[in-house]
């Protein structure tokens, strides 16, 4: 068991939210609802899980327009993130090489590769309408809202 113990009043809803609940679809649509309901000027917060057999990521829960079902991995932001296990704040994505534009009006993004016991299960995505929405400070807050997610995975 995690010891994580969430900072930020989002991370301690999560927290709460997911206490007790072990369905993987329920925590992460839950997750994500909490995120679009809670965090201002965003347009798209869910998740990419990732298909071994496939060899790519494959739309999981969210919230927002429809979105892309498929990214390869390497490709866009989230298959960036994925590939190289490491979060990608992108102020601007038209800055991004090879961002893939499932929504046109987002603008900036901030993806967080998951990965629990050795085993990378996909990535939160989370995109603005607007340029550089997200903050280093987001940044940690969501790196955190991860931490305590995949412990209820």
């Amino acid at each position: 068991m995690s010891t994580v113990k969430p900072k930020h009043m989002l991370n301690k809803q999560l927290d709460a939210l997911l206490e007790d609940e072990t369905n993987r679809v329920a925590n992460l649509s839950n997750a994500s609802a909490l995120l679009f309901e809670q965090l201002s000027e965003i347009n798209w917060a869910g998740f990419y899980l990732w298909e071994d057999s496939e060899n790519e990521l494959v739309l999981g829960p969210f919230q927002g327009k429809v979105a892309c079902v498929r990214i390869e991995n390497g490709s866009g932001v989230c298959g960036t993130a994925f590939k190289e296990q490491k979060t990608y704040l992108v102020k601007d994505v038209h800055e991004f090489p090879g961002h893939i534009a499932c929504d046109a009006a987002s603008e900036s993004e901030i993806v967080v590769p998951l990965t629990k016991d050795g085993i990378q299960i996909g990535v939160l995505d989370i995109d603005a309408p607007i340029k550089n929405r997200f903050t280093e400070e987001d940044q940690e807050i969501i790196e955190e809202f991860a931490s305590v997610l995949l412990k209820h995975l």
